[in-house]
C-alpha cells in the first residue's frame, strides 16, 4: 500500500480501558514481539494513564508507550490517527453505535481493522457503506475476531480442508461452554432482538451489493433442532453472526467446493438443558421488545466488567464440528479456556499480529479471518494454546 512504509505505528488499541480491552492490552504486553510499536488510543487521558501504569508491570518498557486522546465519534481525527498505523484494534462497542466512524476512517486511509463484534446489522451496514473505499486503499476490514466468530469460522476452514473439494460439502458447528458471556455480548444481542426489522433490512441491502461467487454457492442453513447422534449431544440452532460468518469465507474460497452448507447449534448433554436454552432465548428475545424491559436487563449486566481471574481460569469451551462431502465424514474440534474473555482477547490481538506481521493472501475490503489470514491465524492460535484437533 501506498505510504504503509512511513507508519510510525504498528497496531493503535482502541477500548483498553474497558474489561476485555484491557486484557487485549495485557496480552500484547505479555506476547507481542519486542519491536512492536504500539499506542493505547481513548478519549480519557488519565484512564489511560491508568492501564500504561499497569501495562508497565508486566514491561517496564511499556512505561513511555505513546498515548493518543481522540473520540471515537470524531471521524476527521480518527483519520489522522489510524493514518500512523498499520493496524487498528477496537473492542468499543456496542458497535452499531458507536463503531462506524472508526471503520470508515481505516476504510478511507488504507489502515488495517479488526474488532469482536457479534452485530449482524453493523457488519452489514459496514459492509454496504465501507467495503468498496477498503478495497479501493487496500484496507483489510476484518469483524468478528473474537469468540465471535474466530474459532467456528477458522474451525471450519480447519474442517473442509480435510474433504473433497470438487463435491459439495455440509459442516455442522455445535459449540459448548462453562464459560460467563460478556456484558457487550449481551448488550450487542438485546439490540439485536430489539432491531430484527432493521437486521433484516441490512441483511437484504448487503446481499444486493455483494458480488456472488462465480459457479459455486456457499449458505447459512438453519438447523434443526434434535439429537447428534455422532457427538451424542442434543442441539439447539443458534441465531448468532457465527453461520453467517462462516458462509461468507465459504463463498469467498474454492476449499469449501461447489456447494458449501453450514448450520451452527449449542450441544447440551440432556433434552431439559436443550430446552431451558431454547425458552431462555426466546424469552429473551420477547423481552428485547419492551423498552424499559430492556434498559432493566441491561442495567442488570454492566459493560465493561466480566468475571475474577479466578472464574475464567476455570472457564472452557469447544467447537466440535462435523463435515461430510461424498462418503467421506471427519470430526474436528477447537477448544481452548475462558470464551468470552481470555481466548476472546487472544484471539484479537493475534489477529492483529498477524495481519501486521504474517505473510497473508492478498486480500481487501471487508473479508473474513478464514480469507483475510487462514492457516496462519490458525498457527498462531495454536502457538498461542487454543487447539485445534482431528477427533475422526
Amino acid at each position: 500500500m501506498s505510504g504503509m512504509t512511513d507508519r510510525d505505528l504498528d497496531i493503535v488499541l482502541f477500548g483498553a480501558t474497558g474489561f476485555t480491552g484491557g486484557l487485549t492490552a495485557e496480552y500484547l504486553a505479555r506476547h507481542a514481539p519486542a519491536n512492536l510499536r504500539w499506542a493505547l488510543a481513548g478519549r480519557n487521558k488519565a484512564k489511560l494513564e491508568q492501564v500504561r501504569d499497569r501495562l508497565a508491570g508486566i514491561d517496564p518498557r511499556l512505561e513511555v508507550m505513546e498515548l493518543v486522546v481522540v473520540d471515537a465519534g470524531d471521524q476527521a481525527a480518527l483519520e489522522l490517527v489510524v493514518a500512523r498505523a498499520h493496524a487498528v484494534i477496537t473492542t468499543v462497542g456496542p458497535y452499531l453505535q458507536l463503531g462506524e466512524p472508526l471503520v470508515a476512517a481505516c476504510a478511507a486511509q488504507g489502515t488495517d481493522y479488526v474488532d469482536l463484534t457479534g452485530e449482524p446489522e453493523f457488519v452489514d451496514t459496514m459492509y454496504v457503506k465501507h467495503h468498496a473505499t477498503a478495497e479501493a486503499t487496500g484496507a483489510r476490514i476484518v469483524h468478528s475476531c473474537g469468540f465471535d466468530s474466530i474459532p467456528h469460522d477458522l474451525g471450519a476452514l480447519y474442517t473442509v480442508k480435510q474433504l473433497d473439494a470438487s463435491k459439495p460439502i455440509t459442516v455442522r458447528g455445535v459449540v459448548r461452554s462453562n464459560g460467563t458471556f460478556s456484558g457487550g455480548t449481551f448488550h450487542s444481542a438485546l439490540g439485536a432482538f430489539a432491531r430484527a426489522r432493521q437486521m433484516r433490512d441490512a441483511m437484504v441491502a448487503r446481499r444486493k451489493a455483494e458480488p456472488k461467487p462465480e459457479g459455486r454457492r456457499s449458505r447459512a442453513v438453519a438447523g434443526k433442532p434434535g439429537r447428534d447422534r455422532l457427538l451424542g449431544y442434543w442441539l439447539v440452532p443458534l441465531p448468532t453472526i457465527d453461520p453467517f460468518v462462516v458462509a461468507r469465507s465459504g463463498a469467498a474460497l474454492p476449499a469449501y467446493g461447489p456447494d458449501f452448507r453450514y448450520s451452527h447449534f449449542a450441544g447440551t448433554k440432556t433434552l431439559r438443558y436443550a430446552a431451558g436454552g431454547s425458552l431462555g432465548a426466546a424469552g429473551l428475545a420477547v423481552a428485547a421488545q419492551v423498552k424499559p424491559v430492556r434498559e432493566l436487563l441491561g442495567r442488570k449486566v454492566p459493560q465493561g466488567e466480566g468475571p475474577s481471574e479466578q472464574r475464567r481460569r476455570k472457564s472452557w469451551f469447544t467447537v466440535d464440528f462435523v463435515g461430510e462431502s461424498g462418503s467421506r465424514t471427519v470430526h474436528t474440534r477447537v477448544s481452548g479456556g475462558d470464551p468470552g474473555y481470555t481466548e476472546t482477547s487472544k484471539m484479537l490481538a493475534e489477529s492483529a499480529l498477524c495481519l501486521v506481521f504474517d505473510d497473508n493472501p492478498s486480500t481487501a475490503g471487508m473479508v473474513t479471518p478464514a480469507q483475510a489470514m487462514g492457516d496462519r491465524l490458525i498457527h498462531r492460535l495454536e502457538a498461542a494454546g487454543i487447539r485445534f484437533q482431528t477427533i475422526s
